[in-house]
C-alpha cells in the first residue's frame, strides 16, 4: 500500500488548489497503491503555452498527491497516431509535407532533417524542455502502442458494442445532431495498408478481430486487428479505452472538452458502459493568452509561443509561479511586455514573505504564499539560503552597463553567495533577453548603450561647460555619496550656479553617456556606472 500520512490532510500548509484536488482524488478513488495521473496531446505542431497549461496542471496535482505520501504515476501520452490534417506555417518544405496529408503523423517526414519523423520533431522539442521546469513524466507513444497491437482487445470490445457507443455519443446531442438508427457507425478508423492514408471505409466486421475495408486508392482487404498495423479507435472512444488501460484516476481537460455535455461527459459514459472503468476525476483548465509578444520571438514558431520561448524571459521558478498562482479554470495572459517586471516583483514579494523579510497579513496568507512558492520551485523544496534578490529592472540596467557580461554584473554586486549564483545567472540571462528582444518595442526608454567608442554628444556653450564640471567636480566624488539624492543634488547645484535648467543639464548628461535624452534615474545610474567608466566616457569633452 502507499505510504499514507493521514496527518498531511490536516496540514494547513497544504492549502493550494492542487492540494484540494489531491484530497478530492483520494476521497473519490480511495487509498490506492498508486495513483495514475494523465496528460496528453497530439504533436501536430509546436507544443505551445496553452498545451503547457495542461502539463503543469497535472504536475502540480501530482506533487500535491506526493506531499500526502502517495505513490503517483505521471503519464504523458503522445497521440502520435493521429491524422496529419494540415501543413503548419513554420515547417520547411511545405510542398513535401502536402504529399503526406491524411497519413498518420509518425509517417510524415521531418523536413528539417533533425528527427526521424514529423511527430518526433515536436515531441523532442517539449521532452527536452520539461526538465528545465521540474516536470518529468513517463512518456507513452500511442503510434507505437497501436502498431504493436496493444489495443486489439479494446478495439474488439468497441466494435462489438458499437450500438452502445452510438447511444453514448447521442446522449448529449440535440435531435438535429444525433445519429439515426439507420446510420452506420464504426468506432475504429483504418489507415490503408497500401497507401497509408485514412481515406478508407469499413465494409464489414466478423464480430471478432476481422475488419474489412476499402480505400479511395482502390485497395481492399480484410485485416486481423491482432496483427494489422493500421487500425485505431476514434478519439472519443480511444480516450476512455486508455483510461481503463492505464487505470487513470486524474486527467484535466480544456474548457471545450469539460463543458456540460462535452467530450468528457461522453467519454465518461463509454468508459463505464464499455470498459467498466469509472472515469478519472477531472478539472477544467482555461486558455492562456499572450500579451506583448515581439515578432522576433514567434516568427519561427508559426505564431505560437513555445515553452523555450517563455523560458527566454521567465526563469523557471517564475514561470511555474504564474501557473501555480492562478487557478486552472481562470483565463490569464502571459506577458512579454512591461508586465514582465510586475510578475518578477510579485514573485519576489512572495519569496520575501516565505523567508520572513516581509510579513504576511495573517497565517492563512502566509501558508498560501509559502505553498505557491514551494510548488514554484523546480524540485519543490525551499532553498536553505534565500535566493539573491535584485529587481528585474535593475538587472537590465546593470547588464546594459556591462554589455551583457553576467560575470561582471555579479562581480559588481559584491555580495552574491556561491549558492545563490546559479539562479541569479538564470535571471540575468532572462533580463538580457528581454531588454534586447522585448523592451525595444514596449519599453524603449529602458534601452541604452554606454558611449564606450569615444563618440561625443553635440554639446555647446554652457551645457558643455556644465558637463565638464560634472566630470571634474562630481565624478571624482561619486564613491563618497551615500545615497542617490546626494549625487543628484551635486549636479543640481552646478546647474543652479550656472543659471541652467537642471533638466537641461540632466538631458545633456544622458546625451553624453548614452546618446539619449533620458534614461535610468541619473544619480543612481552614475553611481552604478562608477568613477572610472564615467571619467573615461566624459574624457572626450
Amino acid at each position: 500500500m502507499s505510504n499514507n500520512n493521514q496527518n498531511n490532510t490536516n496540514d494547513p500548509l497544504l492549502c493550494h488548489w492542487a492540494d484540494q484536488m489531491a484530497d478530492k482524488i483520494i476521497r473519490e478513488k480511495g487509498d490506492l497503491d498508486s495513483y495514475t495521473c494523465a496528460s496528453g496531446i497530439t504533436p501536430s505542431g509546436t507544443v505551445h503555452l496553452g498545451n503547457f497549461r495542461e502539463i503543469i496542471t497535472v504536475d502540480l496535482v501530482v506533487k500535491a498527491l506526493r506531499s500526502r505520501g502517495k505513490n503517483v504515476r505521471f503519464i504523458y501520452s503522445w497521440d502520435d497516431y493521429d491524422v496529419f490534417r494540415k501543413v503548419p506555417a513554420n515547417m520547411p518544405e511545405p510542398e513535401t509535407l502536402e504529399k503526406y496529408l491524411r497519413y498518420p503523423i509518425t509517417m510524415v517526414p521531418d523536413t528539417t532533417g533533425r528527427n526521424e519523423n514529423y511527430a518526433r520533431h515536436h515531441e523532442v522539442d517539449i521532452e527536452q524542455q520539461l526538465p528545465r521546469v521540474g516536470i518529468e513524466p513517463e512518456f507513452l507513444y500511442q503510434a507505437s502502442r497501436y502498431r504493436a497491437n496493444k489495443y486489439a482487445e479494446g478495439m474488439k470490445k468497441a466494435m462489438q458494442n458499437r450500438d452502445v457507443i452510438k447511444e453514448c455519443l447521442n446522449e448529449y446531442r440535440d435531435d438535429a445532431h444525433k445519429m439515426k438508427p439507420e446510420d452506420v457507425y464504426w468506432p475504429v478508423a483504418i489507415f490503408c495498408g497500401k497507401c497509408n492514408k485514412d481515406t478508407t471505409e469499413i465494409t464489414d466486421y466478423d464480430g471478432e478481430y476481422g475488419i474489412s475495408y476499402k480505400c479511395e486508392c482502390g485497395h481492399c482487404e480484410t485485416a486481423d486487428i491482432r496483427e494489422f498495423k493500421g487500425a485505431k479507435l476514434g478519439w472519443r472512444v480511444d480516450w476512455p479505452m486508455r483510461w481503463n488501460e492505464e487505470k487513470v484516476v486524474f486527467e484535466p481537460g480544456g474548457k471545450d472538452h469539460i463543458s456540460p455535455g462535452g467530450s468528457y461527459d461522453t467519454a465518461k459514459l463509454v468508459s463505464k458502459r464499455i470498459y467498466d472503468w469509472d472515469a478519472p476525476v477531472t478539472m477544467r483548465y482555461d486558455f492562456v493568452n499572450l500579451k506583448g509578444v515581439p515578432g522576433k520571438m514567434s516568427s519561427s514558431k508559426g505564431k505560437v509561443i513555445a515553452l523555450p520561448d517563455a523560458l527566454d524571459v521567465y526563469q523557471a521558478e517564475v514561470l511555474r509561479y504564474l501557473f501555480a498562482g492562478t487557478r486552472p479554470n481562470t483565463e490569464f495572459a502571459i506577458s512579454f511586455d512591461m508586465d514582465v517586471l510586475k510578475v518578477y516583483e510579485d514573485y519576489d514579494k512572495t519569496e520575501r514573505i516565505v523567508y520572513g523579510i516581509d510579513k504576511a497579513k495573517n497565517d492563512e496568507q502566509f501558508n498560501k504564499e509559502k505553498r505557491i512558492y514551494m510548488l514554484s520551485q523546480i524540485d519543490g523544496q525551499i532553498p536553505q539560503t534565500m535566493p539573491y534578490q535584485i529587481t528585474f529592472r535593475m538587472l537590465t540596467t546593470l547588464l546594459q552597463i556591462y554589455s551583457g557580461d553576467i560575470d561582471k554584473v555579479i562581480s559588481s554586486l559584491g555580495d552574491v553567495k556561491p549558492e545563490q549564483e546559479e539562479r541569479l545567472r538564470r535571471r540575468a540571462a532572462c533580463a538580457w533577453f528581454w531588454i534586447q528582444n522585448s523592451a525595444p518595442s514596449c519599453a524603449e526608454e529602458f534601452c541604452f548603450a554606454l558611449r564606450t567608442d569615444g563618440s561625443k554628444a553635440d554639446l555647446q556653450g554652457d551645457l558643455l561647460t556644465a558637463v565638464k564640471r560634472v566630470r571634474d567636480e562630481v565624478v571624482p566624488k561619486i564613491d563618497t555619496f551615500q545615497i542617490d539624492k546626494e549625487c543628484q543634488q551635486a549636479m543640481y547645484d552646478i546647474a543652479t550656479e550656472m543659471g541652467i535648467e537642471p533638466k537641461a543639464l540632466f538631458t545633456a548628461m544622458y546625451n553624453a553617456l548614452i546618446n539619449k535624452d533620458q534614461g535610468p534615474r541619473l544619480g543612481n545610474f552614475m553611481r552604478i556606472i562608477g568613477k572610472d567608466q564615467l571619467s573615461s566616457i566624459l574624457s572626450v569633452y
